[in-house]
């Protein structure tokens, strides 16, 4: 997929856990879980805002757009 999800670059720089994020989100660890390694299939905007909010970020902190093609080449 050609969207990254760097939830865990901006967890280290804020120095937080993933279970305190999660807590503070009011989502499961599980399904933070499933955004952190890139396999869910979407993010709510109102989960991408409670992250910003707790991590104190930018959206373009989080998601990442890489052109799967130009890798390859």
């Amino acid at each position: 997929m050609p969207i990254i999800v760097n939830v865990d670059v901006m967890l280290a720089r804020r120095k937080m856990s993933s279970g305190e994020l999660a807590e503070k989100i009011g989502i499961t660890p599980a399904n933070l879980s499933i955004l952190k390694t890139g396999k869910a299939k979407a993010v709510r905007f109102s989960t991408l805002d409670a992250i910003c909010r707790a991590l104190d970020c930018q959206p373009g902190d989080i998601l990442e757009y890489t052109d799967q093609n130009q890798q390859h080449q």
